[in-house]
């Protein structure tokens, strides 16, 4: 039997990061523009005016990154009852650390569904308010007063998405493992057992009948 399981791709790593990159183009250019307080990062992008250009460019390659990624695992991500059970459990597992006192999860745990969709949302209502406001070339096509509005939501759902961004570096750094997991592709049997067990099983029984097959 192999000691490593392959969590992820290499074109699925190669998509995270470039979503990754963007990500940190994107909020940084639209930190400049939210304050005067935060313009001096329009220097990492050659002045104001060519922030002003480039954010929404970012965020619209930002978007189709991560629509990629939805695509692939969407399903992966769907709520069932197991989540509930583990969202319950979860005080255990921040406050004490016992992480062995929670509920067997497949492939993502609760928790990285709840990011998963946070992340969902937030780039749908950046993309749609985004557009909204951006000069000059749909500015014109919404009245004043539902542009402001679209500003206000722009700036909270950046907010949320940079929260919810910070929490799942968090918790990757904090479960050992997951960075070498986006970094390489790969899990230890021991990892996925530890904390995946649902998919560890299933992988188990695949890679059995697989080798089943095999033998004839």
């Amino acid at each position: 039997m192999k000691h490593i399981i392959r969590r992820y791709t290499d074109l699925t790593r190669a998509n995270h990061w470039f979503v990754a990159g963007l990500f940190i183009c994107a909020g940084l250019s639209g930190l400049a523009i939210f304050h005067p307080a935060l313009f001096f990062f329009s220097n990492l992008f050659g002045g104001g005016q060519w922030t002003r250009i480039l954010h929404p460019f970012f965020g619209l390659l930002m978007v189709f990154g991560f629509a990629l990624l939805f695509i692939q695992f969407w399903h992966e991500n769907l709520w069932k009852p197991i989540d509930t059970q583990w969202v319950r459990k979860a005080p255990d597992l921040i406050i004490k650390g016992d992480e062995d006192a929670m509920p067997p999860v497949g492939k993502y745990n609760a928790g990285q569904k709840g990011v998963f969709w946070l992340f969902t949302i937030c780039l749908l209502l950046l993309l749609v308010t985004g557009f909204m406001f951006w000069r000059p070339w749909f500015v014109d096509y919404f009245p004043i007063t539902l542009r402001r509005i679209a500003v206000l939501v722009h700036s909270l759902s950046a907010i949320a998405l940079i929260l919810g961004v910070i929490t799942h570096v968090y918790a990757a750094i904090w479960v050992k493992g997951s960075v070498h997991a986006m970094m390489r592709g790969t899990v230890t049997y021991n990892w996925a057992r530890k904390h995946h067990l649902l998919w560890y099983r299933e992988i188990v029984a695949e890679e059995s009948a697989a080798e089943r097959r095999m033998k004839g």
